[in-house]
């Protein structure tokens, strides 16, 4: 895993990025560039041995993999700044919210592969769940972008086309969780818990029940099995929550957040 990286914008995106990748242990500090405007905000990277520079064009000219963290307007000018030093041997790979395969393509020269992921902002603790697509990748170089972001959490290839649902279901998706676990927290306290408490049992038990579908592969519903009891409280719970539209109105905000994205 020695290739040199050239992360092109360091904010929050970015840094968490690099952070990842050095303390995954996927790579060295030395391997790993990192650009913006201002580096004296790189300056805790730039400790930890990780280069820093305001030269894009630099920084992917000395690289193997490229990846683009700027903002969406940012993306096209970026990608033909650098477009110059891009080919077959470099990989491009846009984190950018919104900018399509083939509009990087358009602002390439040469044959570079080109990736576009689409991580959620647990990747700031190697949590994150990235989806990616691709163009012009052989096996090898699809092999190496899924292990780098293995080192940032749970990783699938998907086809572009399924982007904005993946935005959807795993970006829209972390703030669903925290709505969830945040009435969790308040039916907590209604029921005797104090705030701290209530929080720690909400969040620790959906982690929980994620690592058993995750680690175990099975479906919710086996495990949900094994806690509802005939006549107990659990199938009482869910069935009133059910009434009350619980999966239902789950399933309209995904469709309504989708509906959103396609019509921007």
């Amino acid at each position: 895993m020695s290739k040199k990286i050239a992360i092109i914008g360091g904010g929050n995106l970015g840094i968490s990025i690099a952070e990842g990748l050095l303390a995954g242990g996927f790579t060295e500090a030395g391997n790993i560039t990192v650009t913006r405007r201002n580096i004296a905000l790189l300056q805790p990277l730039q400790q930890k041995g990780i280069h820093v520079t305001n030269n894009n064009v630099e920084a992917a000219q000395q690289a193997d993999v490229i990846l683009l963290a700027v903002k969406p307007f940012q993306a096209a000018e970026v990608v033909r700044e650098i477009s110059e030093v891009t080919g077959k041997e470099k990989m491009l790979i846009s984190v950018v919210t919104g900018v399509t395969i083939a509009e990087l393509a358009k602002e390439l020269k040469g044959e570079t592969a080109i990736f576009r992921a689409m991580p959620n902002t647990a990747i700031a603790i190697r949590e994150s769940m990235t989806c990616v697509g691709y163009t012009r990748a052989d096996a090898a170089q699809v092999e190496w972008v899924m292990a780098l972001f293995n080192q940032l959490g749970r990783v699938a290839i998907i086809d572009e086309k399924l982007m904005d649902a993946a935005t959807v279901l795993g970006a829209c998706g972390t703030a669903y969780a925290m709505r969830y676990i945040r009435a969790n927290i308040q039916g907590g306290i209604e029921i005797g818990f104090d705030a701290a408490t209530a929080s720690l049992i909400a969040a620790q038990t959906v982690k929980g029940a994620a690592e058993l579908l995750l680690q175990k592969g099975t479906h919710p519903e086996q495990e949900i099995d094994k806690v509802t009891t005939p006549k107990g409280c659990t199938i009482a719970g869910l069935n009133e929550m059910e009434h009350q539209g619980f999966s239902s109105s789950l399933i309209k905000g995904i469709a309504a957040s989708y509906d959103k994205i396609q019509k921007g």
